[in-house]
């Protein structure tokens, strides 16, 4: 591949080669390299006829369709800065980005334009796609360093407000190019994208695809039906998302209906992914399911597990080449763990994020000599392959003992009637906290609070049991798929939820359950 050093053009090889073939397609719109390669320099014209200048700050209002990759690409073109928004927001949210990242202009969807006049005010112009339909193809190639910041996507702000994060040309373009290479992506691939374009998830799948001269079906949400048909119209050879869609399609009474044998592999993340899924998928598929691991600030990928070669369902994979990864002490982050212990994660490749938008401190304590503090917790194996236990945060001490919910997940899917389940830590007036659990069963009504607790005492250590437990039809799930903690935690709130419900003293002859000392077992899962 030609070196290019700017995210912009990342189409540049493939139009030179594959010009005529399909780049994005939709319903009622499909281009070429050429034609969106077109279609980016007239963004860039607008931009910089309207007086953007490189550095400045381009705000990008889209749902998911295909005119958002022309938006973004030609923002990029133009030396601005492109700042994806996350639609699902409040205005108030988005207001406060727009503020945050000074942006000069907001690009909307011709259906989010009435809106973006509302979130911009005074403070930038809006423009949609009519305002740069008639301009010329042509623009001028501007000069850039490779570590110039180029994207500034914000963080969910689950914790406090969002964060601006700092991402260069250089490291976008590693990440693009060693996914590519690593999942083996040539030009005869085509993706469906039905996940939100503006968070990393689809985003990386769109740019993997693009510098590889692949193809990419855009669907504008992601229902069951309509990614089966269109999988099967489109001939598609990959698609991902989060375990919930995952899920969703594997349920399907349909599923047997549609020909899927494009398919090649699927990727999965985002989100905590539990081995039964990979085992179902591969199983009932009889292609590969990759789970992977990455985060906005670091890289954005960071572990893919492969195409070929080693499988291990219940892992994150080995880290992707070019990408360093540490597994520190919690208590001392000079000190490296051995192989098998739980630690924080720290990673280092070109694509970690060059730091955060007007948040000096932030960046002084996450970010340092290239390293990012992920505040996840992993272990590794021998083999190089990690593990996923959870945030740093969401560690739970339970009477003196670690608990972790990734692992006290992994045993209570391991129940057949257990279709999916989240584990959150609630306040206990003698333990501190204790674990609790909401759970989805594959069969409603099949299984109740105490045979479900009494299956995880003969399965797993007893301190670590949830002491109260909910079944819902569905887990609560945030704007990207992901499972929303803070939602759950939220269900236990009220009456009982201090003192877990009694449930320490349920069925139980100790205050943790029967026999304690007897068993430690910790199950893998996807820990």
């Amino acid at each position: 591949m030609t070196q290019i050093t700017h995210l912009g053009y990342i189409t540049d090889d493939a139009v030179r080669l594959h010009g005529e073939r399909l780049a994005v397609i939709e319903d009622g719109l499909s281009l070429t390299y050429l034609e969106l390669d077109a279609r980016a320099n007239r963004v860039a014209g607008h931009l910089q006829a309207r007086g953007v200048r490189p550095g400045q700050r381009v705000a990008l209002l889209w749902p998911n369709e295909a005119t958002y990759v022309e938006a973004v690409l030609g923002t990029m073109r133009s030396g601005a800065v492109a700042v994806p928004l996350n639609v699902k927001l409040g205005d108030e949210a988005l207001k406060y980005v727009l503020q945050d990242s000074a942006a000069v202009a907001l690009l909307a969807a011709p259906s989010a334009l009435e809106r973006a006049e509302t979130l911009a005010g005074a403070g930038a112009f809006v423009s949609g796609p009519s305002d740069w339909a008639g301009l010329s193809p042509a623009f001028p190639r501007l000069p850039f360093d490779p570590d110039q910041v180029c994207f500034q996507p914000y963080t969910s702000g689950s914790t406090g407000r969002p964060k601006g994060v700092l991402l260069g040309h250089r490291g976008q373009l590693w990440c693009a190019d060693v996914v590519r290479k690593w999942e083996m992506i040539d030009e005869t691939d085509r993706a469906l994208v039905s996940a939100p374009l503006y968070h990393k998830n689809a985003g990386v799948t769109l740019k993997v695809f693009l510098i590889a001269g692949g193809s990419v079906v855009i669907l504008p949400q992601f229902d069951v039906e309509e990614t089966l048909r269109n999988i099967e119209r489109h001939r598609c050879t990959y698609f991902g998302g989060v375990p919930a869609m995952f899920r969703l399609l594997l349920a399907h009474p349909g599923l047997d209906r549609y020909d899927l044998s494009s398919l090649r592999f699927a990727t999965i993340g985002s989100a905590d992914v539990p081995a039964d899924l990979v085992e179902e998928f591969e199983g009932r598929f009889g292609i590969p399911l990759m789970n992977g691991y990455g985060l906005t600030e670091g890289g954005p990928d960071v572990f893919v597990s492969p195409r070929f070669g080693i499988r291990k369902p219940s892992s994150l994979g080995p880290p992707l080449p070019g990408c360093e990864a540490r597994i520190v002490s919690r208590e001392d982050q000079a000190v490296e763990v051995p192989v098998g212990e739980v630690g924080e994660l720290w990673v280092r490749n070109p694509g970690v994020a060059l730091g955060y938008h007007n948040l000096p401190e932030l960046t002084r304590e996450r970010i340092r000599d290239g390293w990012l503090a992920t505040g996840d917790l992993v272990r590794r194996d021998e083999d190089d392959y990690h593990y996923f236990l959870g945030r740093k945060d969401d560690l739970l001490n339970v009477g003196g003992e670690n608990v972790y919910p990734k692992e006290v997940e992994a045993i209570l899917l391991e129940n057949e009637l257990v279709r999916d389940c989240a584990v959150v830590g609630v306040p206990h007036p003698v333990k501190g906290t204790v674990p609790v659990a909401a759970v989805v069963t594959s069969q409603p009504g099949m299984l109740d609070e105490v045979t479900l607790k009494q299956y995880f005492f003969e399965h797993g250590p007893a301190y670590a049991h949830p002491r109260r437990i909910l079944f819902l039809t569905a887990l609560p799930l945030g704007s990207t798929g992901k499972l929303d903690r803070q939602q759950v935690a939220a269900l236990f709130a009220g009456p009982g939820s201090e003192d877990g419900g009694g449930a320490d003293d349920e069925g139980s002859p100790g205050p943790d359950g029967p026999d304690e000392q007897s068993r430690d077992r910790r199950s893998t899962g996807n820990a």
